[in-house]
Parts: structure tokens; sequence; C-alpha cells
């Protein structure tokens, strides 16, 4: 009888043992609220009306800037979703710490931000993108994470429909449009930000026009070399007139001014001290030209550089948790963006 009692003890105990380690395994990881684990992409985006952003590369902690970026976005369109889909983000219940990632962290606290997988095969189904996507060597290709991004943001605006953007955009006031591309100069359009109603024939076209003139060596082909390749197809449009938009069909060809302000030669003045007679009345958000960034600048506090200024004003919880410190001193490192 006493043997019994001992074995029966000793269960006892190892059951204990087993679960507080469980406990302590679960305690380093972050849990989003069921409301936000248990939500569908295609529910959540698919009136048309969210904000799109994607990680194409395994990192799962935002940059400060990318942070900044979904931030602001979060901000400026407080009534709709806020998507941002991860490619090393495998299963939305269990995410990384808040000591380890805590740009994660602070975005997940935001409530109309999403964290969604980004798993591509999936996501290309029933587009033109999937016959490419299965036949190619994703390790031998050039500039994949470009590539793979530029694929997925077609696929998911198709999809779902609403505004894509670039992880370093940083949004200051609502775009008043549906259907839209963003000139990056006159008659060249950018891909870094556009926005349709679900299933618009110009993204479909796209998508095939991807497949048709693949060629992962030429920068940009797939990407603002192609929607302005289908842009010149829909539209016979001239140069711009002053700071106003150009339309065709039921397509809106936005002004330079709306995002790329500041020209991609000229990104450094991001880096500079803020010439106040830059006001960006004009302009629905700002490209920061990261990938140019090759020199890795970066935002210090009190420097009063413009970059600074706009962290400080469109992304406040950024700027105070992640480019301040958690003690409010020291500087912050906006560091290289998904593009």
């Amino acid at each position: 009888m006493l043997k019994e009692l001992q074995l029966f003890l000793l269960g006892i105990l190892l059951l204990v043992c087993v679960f507080f380690y469980q406990l302590n395994v679960k305690s380093s990881c972050l849990f989003l609220p069921s409301s936000k684990s248990q939500q569908d992409p295609g529910a959540l985006l698919g009136h048309g009306r969210g904000i799109v952003f994607i990680e194409t590369s395994e990192r799962m902690e935002p940059t400060p800037l990318v942070s900044c970026a979904v931030e602001s976005a979060a901000k400026i369109y407080p009534g709709q979703p806020v998507a941002f889909f991860m490619k090393g983000l495998y299963d939305t219940t269990w995410l990384p710490s808040n000591s380890t990632y805590p740009g994660f962290s602070l975005l997940s606290a935001i409530d109309n931000v999403f964290f969604f997988p980004l798993d591509m095969e999936s996501l290309f189904e029933d587009t033109p993108l999937l016959s490419w996507y299965t036949r190619i060597n994703a390790s031998v290709e050039s500039n994949w994470l470009h590539v793979s991004s530029d694929a997925s943001r077609l696929a998911i605006i198709w999809k779902y429909g609403g505004i894509y953007m670039d992880t370093d955009v940083i949004s200051i006031r609502p775009i008043p449009e549906e259907n839209f591309l963003a000139a990056q100069s006159s008659r060249y359009s950018s891909n870094g930000v556009f926005g349709f109603l679900p299933h618009h024939p110009f993204l479909w076209e796209c998508m095939e026009n991807f497949v048709e003139h693949y060629n992962s060596e030429i920068w940009g082909n797939q990407g603002p070399s192609l929607m302005t390749r289908m842009l010149r197809l829909w539209c016979r449009l001239g140069d711009f007139q002053e700071v106003s938009d150009l339309r065709c069909l039921n397509l809106s060809f936005l002004h330079p001014q709306r995002f790329y302000p500041i020209s991609y030669p000229e990104w450094r003045r991001y880096y500079e001290v803020w010439d106040r007679d830059l006001s960006f009345n004009d302009s629905y958000a700002l490209h920061l030209w990261n990938y140019m960034n090759k020199e890795g600048r970066t935002v210090v506090r009190g420097s009063n550089t413009l970059v600074e200024n706009l962290c400080r004003k469109h992304c406040p919880r950024t700027y105070r948790d992640l480019i301040q410190g958690p003690e409010g001193s020291g500087t912050g490192t906006l560091s290289t963006g998904n593009k």
C-alpha cells in the first residue's frame, strides 16, 4: 500500500513538473487576442477597404521604419483593417515574445493592425501567377525577395482589393481614390503604392503580363516597369499639368507629388535637417526610398531631420518606444525595409 502511494505521488509530481515547464515555455511567447488570431484575410479584407503591407523575407521583427509605416497607416485609416502579410509567420496564434520582438508587440497592440502568414502557393491559386510560381526555383532567381513581393502584392489586391503600400511609405493623410496608380515621375508608374477594388481587370492583366514577360534579372521589370507597361496599354496619357491627377476609364494616375515629392536621386533629403518649406500639402503619403539607403543612414533623436519629424508626428508609438528607446534616450535606427 505504501509503495502504491509513493508511485501515485511521484506521478503527481511529474505532472506538476510538466505543467510548469510548459507554462514557462509559453510565457516567452505572445498570444494575439482571439478576435485577431481567428480572423480570415478574405473576411477581413474582402470589402476592398484594407491597407496591405508585405514582408517576403523570413524576418519577424519589423524595423523602426517598417513599424512607422504600419502605425502611420493604422492612424490615418482608423476604421479600416491594416494587414501585414509576413513570410516568416506560420501561425497567427503563436507569436514571438515582447522582449525579443518589441516592434511586433507594438504593432500587435494596435486595434486595426492584423498579421497573416504569407503563403505564396495558396495566395497564387486561381491567378495566372500559380503556373509561374510552381515552375521556378526561388533559390536561383535574381532579386527574389523583391520579385516575390511584386507578385504577392498583385495577387492580394486582386483577390481582396484595397491599398498596397511598401514598408517604407509613411501615411500622412487619407487617399481619396479607389482605383489608382501612383506616378513616380511623369508617364512612369511606381508599384510602391497602388489601390484597386477586388477583381479589377487591370490587375488580372498585370499578372498575365508578369508571367509572359518574366525576367528577374532586370531590376523593376516585374514591378514599376510592369505597371508602366500596362498603364500605357490601357491609357493614352499626357504629361501632368500642375498638381492635377490624370484619369482614364475608371483608373486614376496620381501626380508624383502625391507620394514622391522627393524623387529618388534626392532621397538623402529625408535625413537632412527639416526644411520647413517642405509642407507636403499635396501628398497623401511619402515614400522614403529606403532601398537607396545603402549608407545605412539612421534617424537620430533630437537631430531635427525630416525623417525624425515625420516619425514623431505620424508614428508616435514607434518614435517613443523604438526610436527613442525604452528610457527615452539615445538614438534609434531605421534599418533597411522590405523595399
